[in-house]
Formats: C-alpha cells, structure tokens, sequence
C-alpha cells in the first residue's frame, strides 16, 4: 500500500494547501445591519450598542445617528452564523436586524 504524496516546494519543504479566496470571503463576508424603526428611541439603540457590543459611548452614538439618519448603519462584520447571532441577540433587545453578504 503506498502512501500518498505530500507536494515538495523547491526549498524542500512541504507545501501546505491554502483555502481558495472566495471560500475564505464566504466565511467573513457578512454584515448585521440595524435599521431604522420608529418605536425605539435613540438613547435606547445606543445603550443596546455599548451594552451588547462593548462600543465606546462616542461609536455606539455614530452608529445609532447613522441608523436614525440614513435608515440603516452596519455594526458587526464576520461569519455568517456571528452575525446570526448577532441579529437574535438585536431583536431580543427589540431592535430590527438583518445579515446581508459585505460587498
């Protein structure tokens, strides 16, 4: 029975076999939106954002101008099933979230 072949780089070394790019983009290439709605107040949004996520009071209340003026703002960048989680934990909070691919 033979064993299988491990590639040889020319130093000699062996060469290791790197995920595909479009693979690794699928991993991280999520974005959890908030949206705007008009039930929450803004002092709310804001205490959700530095209480869930850690945001410095400053970050947290550029985001939540941005979700209030624009309609949306994206607060998290990961995996897709980090950023499922993250819009569960928002709508806990009674916030309207949503995961959509990063350009």
């Amino acid at each position: 029975m033979s064993s299988p072949e491990v590639p040889v780089t020319p130093a000699g070394g062996t060469a290791v076999a790197e995920r595909p790019a479009e693979v690794t983009a699928d991993l991280t290439g999520w974005n959890t939106l908030v949206w705007d709605d008009p039930v929450n107040l803004m002092s709310y949004v804001t205490h959700v954002f530095v209480t869930y996520f850690k945001f410095s009071h400053a970050k947290a209340t550029r985001l939540m101008m941005q979700v209030h003026t624009v309609g949306r703002s994206v607060v998290a960048t990961g995996t897709r099933e980090e950023m499922e989680t993250h819009v569960n934990a928002l709508h806990a909070y009674g916030l309207w979230a949503t995961v959509e691919r990063s350009e």
